[in-house]
């Protein structure tokens, strides 16, 4: 399932709001606990960051030597 920060913030407002029930994704989930609405949260919050990690593109430097001088480019 692909998180999204409308997720997050979701679950955010619920811990700050005091309430248990909150909709992910199209579905409506009832916490037992306070502690288990926060630790959805940051599990949220990781999946997040791992999503935003994978898209991200590395950068890569060439250099080139040509005669005297070296031409980098980046790409």
């Amino acid at each position: 399932m692909a998180v999204t920060q409308a997720d997050l913030d979701n679950l955010n407002a619920a811990i700050a709001s005091g309430t248990r029930q909150v909709t992910i994704g199209g579905q409506t989930i009832l916490y037992q606990t306070t502690a288990s609405l926060i630790q959805a949260r940051d599990d949220l919050r990781a999946e997040l960051r791992r999503q935003a990690e994978t898209t991200k593109r590395s950068r890569q430097t060439k250099v080139y030597h040509a005669g005297r001088g070296y031409y980098g480019s980046c790409e």
